[in-house]
């Protein structure tokens, strides 16, 4: 067995001399300067299936999801979030959810959805 050796006095000196209420402010720094990028990350990207995965929680089958993501990316409205398009247009056009997204299936809305969101660049 591997074992390690026992260094913390050495790698706790810079922060031997803090407070306890230093010692929590320090963490919670550290702790956003680690999950910050992650939440950027997310904010910014996504995939077709994570976007699958939303519209499959919003109700709809895998067999209408597929159409509803495939049209936002041939308009480059992924960024965008499929869900949060369906979302939009139901809303702006006082429809469900359902019938917002069975429409955009056929073809209608999505014209409406590039002038709301705009056309990414990349």
């Amino acid at each position: 067995m591997l074992k390690r050796a026992d260094d913390f006095n050495e790698r706790r000196v810079h922060l031997a001399n803090l407070s306890d209420q230093e010692l929590y402010d320090r963490f919670w720094e550290l702790a956003g300067k680690i999950v910050d990028p992650l939440l950027e990350l997310g904010k910014k990207n996504t995939t077709p299936s994570v976007e699958r995965s939303v519209l499959l929680r919003m109700g709809f089958s895998s067999l209408e999801a597929k159409p509803l993501v495939d049209g936002a990316m041939d308009r480059n409205l992924m960024r965008k979030g499929v869900g949060h398009i369906v979302y939009r247009v139901a809303k702006d056009k006082n429809l469900s959810i359902r019938e917002a997204g069975l429409s955009m299936i056929e073809g209608k809305y999505w014209d409406y959805a590039l002038e709301v969101f705009g056309k990414d660049k990349g």
